[in-house]
């Protein structure tokens, strides 16, 4: 408990000397116009402002401050932007900010897990596929609702714990390793320490943890909480989880799928016809880039939607009338039904 304040006073000090030192050569530069925002503390700027729930404390104050909002955290400048309407008006880098603190870099994970140097390529093959995938897999994500529906039934029968973000983190995990590799990555119930579920989430859980050389880059080197060591011992395990599967397939070792219509088949198709256009480096950073970016979201996502349900029962019970009255009580939820579903549409839009 004493090592952050401790570490917060030694990052003051530390920034104050850097920031006398180098303020002496430094010439003046011109000020940019900035959006309104609350006036910042010497040296820490507006990271208390923050508190302890900071995406309820950055609504509060865009109430105060508007839809673009200007923050100083530690020696960065943050643009918080609170509307889609003005994400996409407003041409500037921003970092949403959810429900952990905001961060305006990566700087635990950046140069190992985002910097695929041509991830991107291969654009119209790979957009061909995706489109076709994402048509054809409608199967795929049914099975995987259909397993988390049965393993909420079982808990509910015997009287077990359920854990909301447990199940909604398997599911989205186990869809997208099937997508991409044609296996299943996760357990529901199981020890998360123990499997890949562990490495994901402790990844995630390191790229939600407020950096102190975030906010003060001067001390990227010294990495005072050990982030950027933690992280990278977790992205050692993906690229070396991912090398595995890379070298079975190519192997030609099967999988728990007879069908190998997957991403990796599709990437490795690229890969084989033009090495240089995709490399298996490429490959390993895209796939990771993909793997925590689109389990983390929809997961959290699906997490904080319950929440809100179950804080609000009245609203819970419309939600569940619709439910019983358009899908019944047998029938399982298809993706065809949501366009059906008015007022669930409608609590998303205004709670999220």
């Amino acid at each position: 408990m004493d090592f952050i304040p401790f570490m917060f006073l030694l990052c003051i000090l530390l920034w104050t000397c850097f920031h006398v030192l180098t303020s002496i050569s430094r010439p003046r530069r011109k000020i940019a116009k900035l959006p309104p925002g609350p006036r910042p503390f010497p040296i820490i700027g507006n990271i208390l402002q923050l508190g302890q729930n900071p995406h309820q404390s950055l609504a509060k104050l865009s109430k105060i401050y508007g839809p673009l909002m200007h923050l100083k955290l530690g020696t960065i400048d943050t643009i918080v932007v609170s509307t889609p309407e003005h994400a996409f008006k407003n041409t500037i880098m921003f970092y949403p900010a959810g429900p952990t603190w905001p961060r305006p870099t990566f700087t635990a994970t950046t140069r190992r897990l985002w910097c695929g140097p041509r991830w991107a390529t291969g654009g119209v093959s790979f957009g061909k596929y995706a489109k076709t995938r994402l048509d054809g897999s409608q199967g795929l994500r049914r099975e995987k609702l259909k397993k988390a529906k049965d393993h909420v039934r079982e808990c509910c029968d015997s009287g077990r714990v359920l854990d909301i973000a447990d199940v909604a983190f398997t599911t989205l995990l186990n869809l997208i390793s099937a997508s991409f590799f044609s296996v299943d990555f996760g357990r529901f119930g199981s020890d998360s320490s123990q499997d890949f579920k562990g490495i994901v989430h402790g990844l995630l859980k390191v790229l939600g943890t407020p950096n102190l050389a975030d906010y003060f880059p001067f001390l990227k080197r010294v990495d005072p909480q050990g982030l950027k060591r933690k992280s990278e011992l977790y992205v050692g395990k993906l690229i070396r989880i991912f090398d595995d599967i890379i070298d079975q397939r190519l192997k030609g070792v099967s999988t728990d799928y007879e069908s190998r219509d997957d991403l990796l088949e599709a990437l490795l198709d690229i890969s084989r016809k033009n090495e240089s256009e995709l490399t298996r480096n490429d490959i390993i950073h895209l796939l990771m880039d993909l793997f925590v970016a689109g389990i983390d979201t929809t997961a959290t996502t699906v997490e904080w939607a319950m929440t809100e349900l179950i804080r609000n029962p009245k609203k819970m019970a419309k939600a569940r009338i619709e439910l019983q009255t358009i899908i019944g009580q047998t029938r399982q939820v298809e993706e065809s039904d949501i366009s059906k579903l008015p007022y669930l549409q409608i609590r998303i839009e205004r709670d999220f």
